[in-house]
């Protein structure tokens, strides 16, 4: 972390189009400074006599360094386009820096310009530094998403794997700049400064209720009814961090991740066939940041971050898992489907109270010439909310 008591930062947003495109205040600030810090393509647009230093490479590693550098000086750091829009405002405020942001137009911006898409009919993702399967969590029937930060040949064949291969993609390269250039994204493999537009064309899923098949699973799978109870106890609201104990094949912490996009969730799976399963099931359906842990709980559950939610699908009879669980503070619900975990939940009730129910899912199947009715087996489920 940077040092106490250091100088504000001048954060600048800067497009394609360089020096020629910043406003008035945003150049002021740039002549000010003692030393301006960017890439070399944004240094390289600046008049002359500006004191500039450009970034190394990689920069993270070094980032604080080089801050720490200069020290009492007046800082200007360039950014791209607006700062907190994936870029590098959103780092040094992370890093605790104290900020003064003068964006630019972002690409988000001229690129919904150029198509005429409105604010709130546009789905942002950014995979910057992050994985392409982030994508597939927003694709839906005639979606209008913009994809930041892509290889073209990474998108393509996501969407095409996805069942999304007839979709509309547009290539939008140097936005704002004397040589942007707008291409069929299918068909042109433009340069790394492009948002690529998508209108999507395929199956879908919605973001919660997955069908059954949507997951890999050897059998350990929190089926959909009793998967949907099971969310609606536990709530998730935007932000929140879900532990998702004996996880299986990771249906409750990946739905719980794809309610929202700033919903996080961790796994705790102790077969590693299976925790490598989650691993995949996590990025086919487009959250790719559910962490897996692979161990025994409640062993492994001290090194955690401390969770807004817990799940218990599995392991409820292992010694001190419900207690460690309940320590937390966070809200509850466990399912059982033995004699002994029902006990556990029983006992639960009796002393914490809570909400205690059974779910008996019968699925109709042919039955001969006929239809009759085929029972899943009944879970006991304990909430202690």
């Amino acid at each position: 972390m940077p040092p106490e008591g250091k100088a504000r930062l001048l954060v600048v947003g800067i497009g394609a189009d360089g020096w020629t495109g910043l406003a008035e205040r945003s150049r002021a600030a740039v002549l000010g400074a003692d030393i301006v810090l960017g890439a070399p393509r944004q240094l390289a647009s600046l008049p002359e006599g500006v004191r500039a230093q450009p970034w190394p490479s990689p920069l993270l590693p070094a980032l604080d360094d080089v801050l720490a550098a200069h020290a009492g000086r007046r800082i200007c750091v360039l950014a791209s386009g607006d700062p907190l829009l994936s870029g590098l405002g959103t780092t040094l405020r992370d890093r605790g820096y104290d900020l003064e942001v003068l964006p630019a137009l972002s690409s988000v911006t001229l690129a919904r310009a150029r198509l005429r898409w409105s604010f709130e009919e546009t789905e942002v993702v950014t995979v910057v530094g992050r994985a392409i399967s982030r994508v597939a969590r927003v694709l839906a029937p005639n979606r209008k998403v913009l994809v930041l930060g892509a290889h073209a040949a990474d998108l393509r064949e996501l969407l095409r794997a996805g069942g999304y291969g007839e979709s509309a993609l547009t290539s939008l390269e140097n936005l704002g700049a004397p040589d942007e250039h707008i291409a069929d994204g299918w068909t042109h493999d433009p340069g790394p400064l492009t948002v690529f537009a998508l209108v999507c064309a395929g199956p879908g899923l919605p973001l919660t209720g997955l069908p059954d098949d949507a997951f890999e699973h050897d059998g350990q799978l929190t089926k959909r009814d009793v998967r949907a109870s099971a969310l609606a106890h536990l709530a998730p609201a935007p932000g929140e961090l879900l532990w998702d104990v004996g996880a299986g094949s990771g249906s409750v912490g990946i739905e719980w991740s794809r309610a929202h996009p700033l919903n996080r969730a961790v796994a705790i799976e102790r077969d590693p066939a299976r925790a490598e399963r989650i691993t995949r099931n996590a990025a086919t359906l487009g959250v790719p940041e559910l962490r897996v842990v692979t161990g025994p709980a409640p062993d492994v559950l001290a090194e955690l971050p401390e969770p807004d939610a817990i799940f218990i699908g599995g392991g409820l009879t292992a010694s001190g898992l419900l207690d460690a669980c309940l320590a937390t503070g966070a809200r509850v619900v466990a399912h059982g489907v033995t004699l002994e975990a029902e006990q556990i939940l029983a006992n639960a009730y009796a002393s914490r109270g809570g909400e205690l129910t059974r779910i008996a899912v019968d699925h109709a199947r042919p039955l001969g010439g006929f239809t009759g009715w085929t029972p899943s087996r009944t879970v006991t489920s304990w909430s202690s909310r």
